[in-house]
C-alpha cells in the first residue's frame, strides 16, 4: 500500500500530462471548428517543434533557443498552409483531408529521416526541473507551472476570441459557411 505523498505526485503529472492534452486539442477543436478541417498534422508539429528543440539546444543558449524554436514552429506552419492546404481551399473537403495526412507522414518520416529513429533525450532546462519542497512532495516546477500556464492560455485565448478584431471573426466564419450552404441548397430547389 503506498502512501498519500505517492498519490498525489500520480495525480500531479496526470494533471500536467492533462494540460498538455487540452492544449493539443484546443488547437485541433480551433482547426475543425473555423475551417472544418481535421489536420492529421497537428500533433507532428508538435514533433517537429520538439526537434527544433532537441537540435537547437545543443548548440545556442535557451534564452535564444526559445524564442527560435517558436519563430522556427510558426514558420513552419506557414510553410504547410502555403504549400499543402491554401492551393486547395475551394478543392473538395476530401481532397484537404487528404493533402493533410500527407503532410502528417512526410513530417514523420523526415524526422525518421533525420533522426534515423533514434530516441533523442529532451534537453534539461534548469529552472523547469528544479524540484520543490511543498509538505512532505518533492515536485518539479515544471508540474506546477504547465497546469497555470495551461489554464492563463485559455484564458488569454477566449479574451482573443471574444473582444478582438482578429478572434471575433473566427467565431463567425463558420456561421457564415453554414448560411452560405444553405443559401446554396435553397437556390438549388428554387432553381434546379
Amino acid at each position: 500500500m503506498h502512501d498519500a505523498a505517492y498519490y498525489i505526485d500520480l495525480l500531479l503529472s496526470g494533471v500536467t500530462v492533462g494540460s498538455l492534452y487540452a492544449l493539443i486539442a484546443i488547437g485541433y477543436t480551433m482547426v475543425y471548428g473555423i475551417l472544418r478541417l481535421i489536420n492529421f498534422a497537428h500533433g507532428d508539429i508538435f514533433m517537429m517543434a520538439g526537434f527544433f528543440m532537441v537540435y537547437a539546444a545543443t548548440w545556442m543558449p535557451m534564452a535564444v533557443c526559445i524564442p527560435l524554436v517558436l519563430i522556427a514552429t510558426v514558420a513552419l506552419g506557414v510553410l504547410i498552409e502555403k504549400a499543402a492546404y491554401s492551393p486547395l481551399r475551394t478543392a473538395p473537403r476530401m481532397s484537404v483531408m487528404i493533402s493533410a495526412i500527407g503532410v502528417s507522414y512526410l513530417l514523420q518520416n523526415l524526422a525518421t529521416y533525420i533522426t534515423g529513429g533514434i530516441a533523442r533525450a529532451y534537453p534539461d532546462i534548469p529552472f523547469l526541473t528544479q524540484v520543490m519542497q511543498v509538505g512532505s512532495l518533492n515536485v518539479k516546477r515544471i508540474t506546477i507551472i504547465t497546469p497555470i500556464l495551461t489554464i492563463l492560455l485559455v484564458v488569454v485565448l477566449v479574451i482573443l476570441i471574444q473582444k478582438t478584431k482578429i478572434g471575433m471573426p473566427c467565431v463567425r466564419y463558420p456561421a457564415t459557411l453554414r448560411r452560405r450552404s444553405s443559401w446554396a441548397s435553397r437556390s438549388t430547389a428554387l432553381f434546379p
